[in-house]
């Protein structure tokens, strides 16, 4: 009897346990290990956020989005690609070439690498690398009207006028009805005393848009012949645009020197003493 007792004791000891391990098993929680495919989807998506971000002008926010998602997938371009953009937009210029630089070491044939490669080098005044740049960026893409334009603006503001008019030929022909290049034409045909042709060329802009730089020029052209008309323009640029009032802003767009000092003496007439005024007074309003 004693031993059958201890036997059932013995039984229910065990039985207890093991109920007891069941039931501690039971609380236990489950972890879930994401997948490498699925980290860099999420990596994906969260450059993606960060680009957002960065277009609502959210700057820090988005730099902080894109050092994640280039965390989660240091191997995926495209992420570098994003951080380096917004890197630009956060000032951060030598962490974005290096971004650059890790995005070529991954994909050596994606031009967009190298136009922005070319976009920092001129913020930073680095002219020959920005060409530089930009050359290997059109053998990749030699379609691309916007690289040539901006190889074009480089030997504009280097006075190599032929050159630059050569290139912005080439963006028209990509793209005839790319005002911007026709009318940076008109601005190279101007600093080589090719007033005819700048004539031309402000005139042909303006027939795609009406924009004030295009207008302001062709005004600066004619005031020598048509007086009157180039007041007319002068009055409508400044209208349309008060920062051309300023010779900095306008030095800024590539404006030559000899552009530069015909627009100046028509600013000075008498009959734009006003829309000067005015146009100088809306950019004090805005800064």
């Amino acid at each position: 009897m004693k031993n059958f007792l201890k036997r059932i004791i013995w039984i229910s000891l065990i039985s207890f346990c093991f109920l007891q391990i069941k039931k501690v098993h039971a609380i236990v929680p489950t972890y879930y290990f994401p997948t490498k495919k699925n980290l860099q989807k999420q990596s994906l998506n969260i450059g993606k956020n960060a680009y957002q971000l960065l277009y609502y002008g959210q700057y820090k926010d988005s730099l902080n989005l894109a050092k994640l998602a280039v965390k989660l997938n240091a191997k995926d371009e495209k992420l570098w690609l994003i951080l380096a953009e917004i890197q630009i937009a956060n000032k951060k210029y030598k962490n974005a070439l290096d971004s650059l630089n890790k995005a070529e070491r991954i994909n050596a044939n994606i031009s967009e690498i190298y136009f922005a490669k070319s976009n920092i080098y001129l913020k930073i005044s680095q002219q020959t690398k920005a060409k530089s740049a930009l050359e290997k960026g059109i053998k990749i893409e030699p379609n691309n009207h916007k690289a040539f334009f901006q190889l074009g603006n480089i030997f504009l503001m280097e006075k190599n006028f032929l050159e630059a008019i050569k290139l912005f030929d080439k963006s028209i022909k990509i793209k005839p009805n790319f005002w911007q290049a026709i009318n940076n034409q008109g601005l190279a045909y101007f600093e080589k005393s090719n007033i005819n042709l700048s004539i031309k060329l402000f005139k042909s802009a303006i027939s795609i848009q009406e924009n004030a730089e295009p207008l302001l020029g062709l005004a600066s052209c004619v005031r020598f012949n048509d007086p009157k008309l180039a007041i007319k323009l002068a009055k409508k640029a400044l209208a349309k645009d008060p920062k051309y009032v300023n010779y900095d802003y306008r030095k800024e767009q590539l404006w030559g020197e000899k552009l530069q000092a015909s627009t100046e003496i028509l600013l000075q007439n008498e009959q734009l003493r006003k829309d000067v005024i005015l146009a100088k007074s809306k950019l004090i309003e805005s800064s």
